[in-house]
């Protein structure tokens, strides 16, 4: 009887162990959801754009800080000229 229980008492805390889900970034917190239309443009198109929040345009082999600020927008340029990525740290 006292295996049983105890069997028991196992089985439901086991259960109670799921695997955290990362949602990922929220994107809206710095507008990144608004540009991913972004992502396959050539770089060029930033010329001409404003944006509401501080924003880091990074170049393949660009020093960055790790800080991290929910509300900065970053920015992505891959090895040709093309915007590879719209993220939000």
């Amino acid at each position: 009887m006292k295996q049983a229980a105890f069997a028991g008492c196992v089985v439901a805390v086991l259960a109670a162990c799921q695997p955290v889900v990362s949602q990922g970034p929220d994107l809206s917190t710095c507008g990144a959801d608004a540009l991913q239309t972004l992502v396959g443009q050539p770089a060029s198109v930033l010329q001409t754009m404003r944006f509401a929040h501080e924003t880091r345009i990074i170049r393949p082999d660009t020093a960055v800080t790790m800080d991290y600020r929910a509300d900065r927008l970053n920015i992505d340029i891959d090895r040709t000229e093309r915007i590879s990525r719209v993220y939000c740290t």
